[in-house]
């Protein structure tokens, strides 16, 4: 079975807080809706369905989508959208079957920093194959947000990978914030209400996407006075502080096993000058990580590099709550890529960095608390 050929790829489902965002790219103009146990969901704009744009989103209620196991995504061709009696074709439909996230043994696989590369990313991320139960792409998929062509790659790595089939997590990085086309990231990616940063539950899995945004001071050059990420960061603090306090339905809910902090700079970590920035705030997001939610591990990217990291050894230096994964390895100069394959079972969680053929070229085994 192949996707329709009005798709750029599979459809890809992303879970953000108490739902999926259902994403499809096309490449030619269309409406859409999916369908879930009857119940149309709509790409729309306040009631008015969308078509400007080669990229739909749909949100699906989570324990929807999770009860009924499939969906349906529709849509009818577009040929000429004008004021009065518009044209377009007829409805045509194309049925994906879905599993949510079980309670243990969970394959996770972890894809950061491909810089607009596809194929490698996605050989390296089909490690377990059918077994894979949770994908997390965790920032700079796109090289940069200069045009927004480049937001394909993260659904079609994510469509390759999953077929639409199973959840999966994104998280924003640093070099999605450079370009002309940053500032319309959300029409294109999931959030939470236009927030990168967000808690989600999925199965016996409580995660928080983080958002570090630019890494270097606001002022530097390189960024042209274009952003604010230090307002950007203590609005997460915020966050975090509300997050902590209202465990009930989050970090603290009795079906949690296991607790994740995905984002996609380690931000415990020492880093050197210009990239030494935010120790206060940092130290802070750990302060609280570590009184109230302790997290199980951080899972990062933007390293370029695949290492396990423990609270109190050399890169600590902000009171690291947990174990720091790196999960990451791209070579530009050739098409290959290491990723992270992630195991959680029986409160163990067994790392694997693994490549495109699937060899392990480094692996770990953490017990968590």
């Amino acid at each position: 079975m192949t996707f329709p050929s009005v798709f750029e790829t599979w459809p890809a489902v992303y879970a953000v807080a108490d739902r999926y965002e259902i994403i499809v790219p096309v490449n030619k103009p269309t409406v859409m809706w999916v369908t879930v146990s009857g119940k149309n969901y709509y790409d729309d704009s306040n009631g008015i369905l969308r078509s400007a744009r080669l990229t739909h989103k749909m949100d699906v209620p989570m324990s929807e989508l999770d009860s009924a196991g499939r969906y349906t995504v529709c849509w009818r061709e577009v040929f000429n959208r004008k004021p009065y009696h518009s044209k377009l074709g007829d409805v045509e439909s194309f049925t994906v079957g879905f599993r949510s996230v079980k309670q243990d043994n969970i394959h996770i696989y972890h894809i950061s920093d491909a810089h607009n590369a596809v194929e490698a990313p996605v050989a390296a991320g089909k490690f377990f194959g059918d077994d894979l139960d949770l994908l997390v792409l965790n920032g700079d998929i796109p090289d940069h947000s200069g045009k927004a062509e480049n937001f394909t790659a993260i659904h079609k790595i994510a469509g390759e990978i999953t077929h639409g089939e199973l959840p999966v997590i994104f998280a924003r990085g640093n070099h999605d914030l450079r370009g002309v086309c940053a500032e319309n990231l959300a029409d294109y990616t999931p959030t939470d209400n236009g927030k990168s940063y967000y808690t989600v539950n999925l199965g016996s899995i409580w995660a928080a996407v983080l958002d570090c945004g630019e890494d270097k001071p606001d002022d530097d050059p390189e960024y042209g006075h274009t952003v604010c990420c230090h307002d950007f960061r203590v609005r997460q603090t915020e966050f975090l502080k509300k997050t902590a306090a209202y465990p009930e339905n989050g970090f603290g809910a009795e079906d949690v096993k296991y607790k994740i902090v995905i984002s996609h700079n380690p931000f415990p970590e020492t880093h050197r000058p210009p990239f030494d920035i935010e120790k206060d705030i940092y130290t802070e997001w750990c302060d609280i990580l570590k009184a109230s939610i302790r997290p199980d591990f951080i899972l990062s990217g933007h390293v370029h590099n695949c290492y396990v990291t423990l609270p109190g050894e050399a890169k600590d230096c902000k009171g690291q709550p947990c174990p720091v994964i790196a999960g990451s390895k791209p070579y530009r100069e050739a098409p290959f890529f290491v990723g992270c394959a992630i195991t959680l079972k029986d409160g163990i969680a067994d790392i694997r960095f693994t490549d495109p053929e699937g060899n392990i070229t480094d692996q770990t085994v953490l017990k968590l608390q």
